[in-house]
């Protein structure tokens, strides 16, 4: 049975038994029709996906990979902050007029820093430290800018990779392992969704790095199911987990900048049904 499910169906019950509830506080987020989104949260959740064993694609319910991966190459390819450049919807509620979400996400990673090798935008630093300095501990990127924060329409939810190589015994190839850190994530809405475009981006990585790939470890400070999601987890983790299916990442692309969504694939995918219409908290 897929490891992933069985890590998300643990989570969800630690949340549940475990966590606190925010009725009752002063909270930001709202329902369409204005009443306030309280949550059932948990502290500090840690979360770890051995890639080399499993790609953590959920069974419990269907994860669309291609769409995961259209907005991870949004982000982290095309460096964009326009919803006009994705072939999908969820950004929508937070786009001005002209499809910006402002100085947010893609926007931040494109932005060019003075290094000592020269003028680099967070990405391109992040591919040459893994193809020049493997071992270093300082391969990182963060798009929590705080000069910038008043001119992003939403905060950015995951802000932060930190890289890390390793070489296992008797291995001459390098092992690629990330660390995704995010300050707030929808459990229900957004956990596997995240999950599975980090790991894209991880495997992504190690490819055009002649890497293995190795470990993501997620971090939450805040994990949380909103009210109206409850019953909805607590059915979608009564279900029966599934046998993981294989991932298909095109071994010809060797550029990062060259993968695009139908580079990704997953084979022997069967899942429960889909569950439609979420409310989402905005």
């Amino acid at each position: 049975m897929s490891q992933a499910d069985i890590t998300f169906i643990n989570m969800c019950k630690d949340i549940l038994e475990n966590g606190t509830s925010t009725e009752g506080e002063k909270v930001r987020p709202h329902w369409e029709d204005g009443t306030p989104a309280y949550t059932i949260k948990k502290f500090g959740v840690v979360n770890r996906y051995d890639l080399r064993k499993e790609f953590p694609i959920m069974t419990l319910r269907k994860t669309a990979l291609k769409s995961a991966t259209d907005e991870i190459l949004w982000i982290w390819q095309q460096k964009s902050n326009n919803i006009h450049d994705l072939h999908s919807h969820i950004w929508d509620e937070w786009a001005d007029e002209n499809g910006s979400i402002g100085k947010a996400y893609g926007y931040q990673l494109g932005v060019k820093h003075q290094y000592k090798e020269g003028l680099m935008d967070q990405v391109d630093r992040v591919i040459y430290d893994l193809k020049n300095n493997p071992f270093s501990r300082r391969i990182m990127t963060n798009i929590y800018v705080h000069q910038d924060l008043h001119e992003m329409n939403l905060y950015p939810c995951a802000y932060s990779m930190t890289f890390n190589v390793t070489q296992r015994k008797g291995e001459d190839k390098l092992t690629l392992n990330a660390v995704l850190n995010q300050r707030s994530q929808d459990v229900l809405a957004a956990n596997n969704w995240n999950v599975v475009q980090y790991s894209v981006l991880v495997h992504m990585l190690a490819q055009v790095c002649d890497m293995y790939v190795g470990e993501l470890v997620h971090v939450i400070a805040d994990a949380h199911i909103y009210d109206r999601h409850v019953d909805l987890i607590k059915e979608l983790i009564s279900r029966e987990p599934l046998p993981a299916p294989k991932f298909w990442l095109n071994p010809e692309v060797k550029d990062f900048y060259k993968f695009t969504r139908d580079d990704v694939k997953v084979e022997d995918y069967v899942t429960g049904p889909q569950i439609l219409n979420i409310p989402i908290a905005i």
